[in-house]
């Protein structure tokens, strides 16, 4: 046995100098694309999304494809910040669900930037003094968040990449603490995630909605009647207990987020494309927008609507439709909508969610 096991580590030995010299040369071709650039744009996410596909293709095994993609994804991070390293602002402050989507999509080099709310990433963003910005904008549970809704349709922002997040809820106290909760912190959204479980545990807590899991962390680590529920990377930054996880009442519950930039995102040859447009009043009208869709084959994915606030029920429509705005079925259902919309944005074209 003791001979075998030396063959197998001798042969990893081996294999991780190899792996070593080849990331590096990948690495150093990165860096030759970027003095190529001259300055430009160093993240494409159309190529970064054609990677990642391409590897959970080619993938034989024995790994799965989403591990394959998960460690080209801190390669291709790692390369990236040779160049310069990305920031990233996300809803803060650190140890949030949108810190952890910001670092599955861009992968641990970038520098994330926690901000104390949705408008503020939006206004760094649009300011350039970071990179890209990482919003929530739907729960499968909870539903949309209304606010970044609100802010894609007033602000001169493009959508360039999404992120899908599996969410795990964790139950957490200050350490040591033996009597039973009398309140529970947590954001609204995480409250509504739990609400079975908490009507079921505890189920004469004070449920106290605060800014932001973390926040909620925060609070329950000087309190012992106190408990949070936030994610894993809270209760670390916080020195919490982990007195129950999982306790989502869907168990598949998962948050999407959209990255903004100052640019969306050429076609990757996997696409969605977001948008947001309202009815004139008329009988029929909403019919009319969406059956150019039909007309030209596009495949409505999503279709929210929201009061304009310009007059007394009045809605805006988001709609998220499968293809890039490039392609030919899609500008040409777009072309007709044109036409028969009382207002129409395009919010960005990006690369479908990979990992």
């Amino acid at each position: 046995m003791d001979k075998a096991l030396q063959q197998h580590r001798a042969a990893i030995d081996a294999i991780d100098d190899e792996m070593l010299k080849l990331v590096n040369a990948r690495a150093m071709h990165a860096q030759a694309i970027g003095a190529l650039k001259g300055g430009g744009l160093i993240y494409r996410p159309e190529r970064e999304a054609q990677v990642l596909r391409r590897v959970k293709e080619n993938n034989p095994g024995p790994l799965s494809g989403e591990s394959v993609a998960r460690l080209f994804r801190e390669i291709m991070s790692a390369c990236l910040a040779l160049e310069k390293p990305l920031k990233v602002a996300y809803l803060g402050p650190e140890g949030t669900f949108s810190q952890a989507a910001a670092i599955k999509h861009f992968g641990h080099a970038a520098h994330t930037e926690g901000c104390a709310s949705i408008d503020d990433v939006f206004r760094n963003v649009e300011a350039g003094t970071v990179d890209y910005g990482v919003v929530p904008v739907e729960n499968s549970t909870g539903g949309a968040v209304g606010t970044t809704l609100d802010l894609l349709l007033e602000a001169p922002l493009k959508v360039c990449g999404e992120v899908d997040l599996r969410v795990h809820q964790f139950l957490l106290r200050k350490p040591g603490t033996m009597a039973k909760a009398v309140k529970v912190y947590s954001h609204a959204q995480s409250l509504a995630q739990c609400h079975e479980w908490l009507n079921q545990h505890l189920p004469g807590a004070e449920r106290i909605p605060v800014v932001s899991n973390t926040k909620a962390a925060k609070l329950a680590s000087e309190d012992e009647n106190a408990a949070a529920i936030a994610g894993e990377a809270a209760a670390e930054v916080y020195g919490l207990e982990k007195v129950a996880q999982n306790i989502e009442d869907e168990p598949n519950n998962t948050t999407r987020f959209l990255v903004i930039a100052l640019h969306d995102a050429a076609p990757s040859g996997r696409d969605k494309t977001s948008l947001v447009l309202s009815s004139k009043n008329q009988p029929g009208a909403v019919y009319e927008l969406l059956a150019p869709f039909a007309r030209f084959g596009v495949s409505m994915s999503k279709l929210e609507s929201r009061p304009s606030r310009t007059g007394l029920w009045e809605y805006m429509f988001f709609v998220d439709v499968e293809g890039h705005h490039q392609d030919e079925k899609v500008a040409q259902a777009l072309a007709e909508l044109r036409d028969k919309a009382a207002f129409l944005k395009i919010l960005g074209s990006y690369p479908a969610a990979v990992l």
